[in-house]
């Protein structure tokens, strides 16, 4: 896994003047409280045009003198304030909490989850959640006492952790003549797995290296099958009425051979280990590799063990296994 760039020296800066100007530090741990100074508001274009507006109609009043001129202005003056105070209110003491992400594969979307409470007895419409980086956004409706979830779609390009970037709450409710936000980072996280490649496990041989295994006592239920022989196979499960009529007349060759399956065979072992893949592939290639033996195993109902150089998980299976086998493969670093 690649290290993040380092940002330098003039980035570190602004970002450090961001977090002092907008009172946090980030990442922000636990529920977040949206308090009145961390809500800033500003004219819309719209709300610049309007206020252009007023002051035409009041110098068109004053100049006139024009009683009614000077109610319309002060009148939609009035109800301009109103809805300042009103946008700004639509923010204010929001609750944001992150909700746990899900695992999942390079090339694919991460979904961040973030709960957005309102202990208010007043409804808050229309409120626009955006994550800067990405650009990933929703629009959400938020009930008086109620809570809400926003879904942040964000592209997983590289296995590791991806954490959650700067998030931007804003509204232009309820006449959209101001712009209120707010800006969260919660501490958010995804776990993305390498990119798996498809292709079938490697052979089982006899000894217990990676991509080997050995296969345990067959068990005796129903026939459900033929495969390919495998060295490690007992002979009392080679199908040898079809290797005769096969081959009556040379002598029967491994790779001719055909083993009986049943429903009740037990799993075959097998290691997986880094180490054993070529080199030339490059790092990610083989950890791409492994993970879809991984997924392969799981699928095939295997007990399979993991190396890497440093990690040794032992052969086992069933969710909780595939998902430690995965993740040790997500945060494996060459330089250890």
């Amino acid at each position: 896994m690649a290290r993040p760039a380092d940002p330098g020296p003039a980035a570190g800066l602004r970002l450090r003047l961001s977090d002092w100007f907008y009172g946090f530090k980030a990442p922000e741990h636990g529920v977040i409280v949206l308090g009145h100074r961390r809500v800033y508001i500003v004219p819309s274009r719209l709300g610049l045009l309007f206020g252009g507006v007023l002051l035409i109609l009041l110098v068109g009043s004053i100049n006139y003198a024009l009683s009614l001129g000077f109610a319309l202005t002060f009148l939609l003056a009035g109800m301009g304030i109103a809805g300042m105070v009103q946008t700004a209110r639509n923010l204010a003491q929001l609750s944001v909490r992150a909700a746990r992400v899900e695992p999942v594969f390079a090339g694919e979307t991460a979904r961040f989850l973030l709960v957005l409470g309102n202990a208010g007895e007043f409804d808050r419409p229309e409120i626009l959640v955006r994550e800067l980086a990405s650009g990933s956004r929703c629009r959400l409706d938020i009930g008086a006492a109620a809570a809400a979830e926003a879904a942040l779609a964000i592209p997983a390009e590289r296995r590791g952790w991806l954490p959650l970037g700067r998030v931007m709450l804003e509204t232009r409710f309820p006449l959209g003549l101001f712009r209120a936000w707010s800006y969260v980072q919660p501490e958010s996280r995804c776990l993305v797995y390498p990119r798996p490649e498809p292709g079938a496990l490697p052979p089982p041989a006899p000894n217990a290296r990676a991509g080997s295994g050995r296969a345990h006592t067959q068990g005796s239920d129903d026939f459900s099958g033929l495969r390919s022989y495998q060295p490690a196979d007992s002979p009392r499960h080679v199908a040898w009425k079809s290797v005769a009529r096969s081959d009556t007349q040379q002598q029967s060759r491994s790779e001719d051979m055909l083993t009986k399956q049943f429903a009740g065979d037990a799993a075959t072992e097998l290691w997986l280990d880094l180490r054993e893949l070529p080199a030339s592939l490059g790092l990610e290639a083989r950890l791409s590799r492994l993970a879809g033996w991984v997924l392969a195993a799981e699928r095939g109902g295997a007990l399979y063990g993991l190396r890497l150089p440093g990690t040794e998980l032992a052969p086992e299976r069933g969710e909780a296994h595939r998902a430690a086998c995965l993740q040790a493969l997500a945060l494996y670093r060459a330089d250890g």
